[in-house]
């Protein structure tokens, strides 16, 4: 019988990474699971949830838990150089992601289900809520860490477009596209008028162009773009979504808060959380926020200069 002999290769490193733990972004995303799973026993101890917003909250901490652990263990094994997917890319969209939802997280389910005084359940119900509210700010500043890590520095050659402020912004950009979109479900009333359902088009038609530019980038096909280079299509497509913003910040109010067409000051009867003139309130706020951010964008991504590439690549730090 023969025998099998191992032969250590020197020119080889070991199987799995070690900069996925012992690195400023390791330790970024091992404070993310510990957080992430801290916060998920302590809503299934005790502190508990209910309505759409408590449903919201959890499902946004479960979202960005199990995202996560997939990407920890891609990262760990190096798995993720069998993905056909840009994963600098990748990585920094899904922190900025989940930093968004983390802050917005932290910020509703104390307004909902956190009081000074103590609820029926007994105070220990209350002192589960702040910690879940701590713990999720606290998971909020590791994405954001995560996010910082992998920002490209000025003067560096940029490989993953996300990386960079622009492509930051369209993920700002797409996760206030979401906001306005629940807005818009809960009873805008924006079928009334030809102008507003125009308005919706304009939000629907812009996220959609932001999201072709992140998943382009995502799965590395930043070479060229239909006859021009990426760079300049994203600057082309920038550029459309601010005119169509700025026309939407203008047409939204007219037709929702003109006396001849909407209400100008919001009705006493109205119930809160059902009524419509909250939603176009919202909407509208949202809607400027987004011009804004489009606004910023598109001064930025005159200056950014990348080097594409179809490959994944290893982690920065």
């Amino acid at each position: 019988l023969g025998s099998s002999h191992y032969i250590m290769d020197p020119q080889t490193g070991p199987y799995l990474n070690k900069r996925a733990l012992c690195s400023p972004l390791g330790a970024a995303r091992m404070c993310q699971l510990a957080l992430g799973c801290a916060v998920i026993a302590l809503i299934a101890h005790g502190a508990g949830y209910s309505g759409s917003h408590g449903e919201f909250c959890m499902a946004a901490w479960c979202f960005c838990f199990s995202m996560t652990v997939v990407i920890f263990f891609l990262d760990a094994t190096r798995l993720y150089s069998c993905l056909p997917i840009s994963w600098d890319n990748f990585t920094v969209t899904c922190a900025a992601f989940a930093t968004l939802m983390y802050v917005t997280a932290s910020v509703v389910y104390p307004l909902f289900f956190v009081r000074s005084e103590c609820p029926y359940e007994g105070c220990h119900v209350r002192d589960f809520r702040i910690a879940v509210t701590v713990c999720s700010i606290l998971g909020s500043v590791s994405y954001g860490a995560e996010v910082a890590l992998c920002r490209a520095k000025p003067g560096q050659a940029v490989v993953g477009y996300m990386a960079t402020v622009s492509g930051l912004l369209k993920v700002v950009q797409g996760f206030v596209a979401c906001i306005i979109f629940g807005a818009l479900a809960n009873r805008s009333e924006f079928s009334r008028y030809e102008a507003t359902i125009y308005c919706v088009a304009v939000y629907s038609f812009c996220f959609a162009l932001t999201a072709v530019v992140v998943l382009l980038t995502v799965c590395g096909r930043t070479k060229s773009v239909l006859c021009m280079s990426f760079e300049r299509f994203v600057v082309v497509c920038t550029l459309l979504e601010v005119l169509l913003y700025l026309s939407a910040s203008v047409v939204w109010p007219v037709f929702c808060f003109d006396s001849k067409y909407g209400t100008p000051e919001r009705p006493y009867h109205c119930a809160r959380g059902k009524c419509p003139w909250d939603s176009k309130l919202v909407v509208a706020v949202f809607s400027f926020v987004n011009t804004i951010l489009y606004g910023a964008d598109l001064m930025y991504s005159q200056t950014v200069r990348f080097v594409s590439t179809r490959f994944p690549t290893a982690p920065r730090v």
